[in-house]
């Protein structure tokens, strides 16, 4: 959809904080966290987009922290899997002003913002003495 005015230039300036590399870097510590191949071929915001890997992240940093979550289904349940990632990483220590809001990811509206709320958790999890998962790079918490 293309944007014009005012809309053009706040899409342009949100696109410009993102960081393939930091994206990267995170999705690399996501799924060696929970086991599985990174997807190729698919883009960072399509990956986390209903959820159910952040639901899964959030399941092995902090066992049974989040009780049910949904593969598949209509927006609204596929929101709800964000929600309940977002109360897990509040319930986790996450502070609320570090985390990002369901329609910054879900509707791809500030893809930077999800980005720090993943490193605010990272940050949190790695600097937890009960964290036994894989610990995210320094330089990525220098960046952010």
């Amino acid at each position: 959809m293309a944007h014009y005015g005012i809309q053009a230039a706040v899409t342009a300036k949100t696109a410009s904080k993102r960081s393939p590399n930091v994206e990267q870097a995170l999705l690399s510590w996501i799924f060696e966290n929970i086991g599985e191949k990174v997807p190729e071929g698919i883009a960072y915001e399509e990956i986390l987009k209903d959820g159910v890997v952040l639901c899964k992240l959030m399941n092995k940093i902090k066992p049974g922290a989040i009780d049910k979550f949904a593969s598949g289904g209509s927006a609204y349940i596929l929101m709800e899997n964000i929600n309940k990632f977002l109360k897990a990483a509040q319930d986790y220590g996450v502070p609320h002003d570090q985390l990002f809001r369901t329609v910054d990811l879900f509707e791809r509206k500030n893809i930077p913002e999800v980005t720090a709320g993943i490193i605010s958790l990272a940050r949190v999890a790695c600097n937890n003495p009960d964290y036994k998962g894989t610990q995210l790079e320094k330089w990525v918490f220098a960046n952010n």
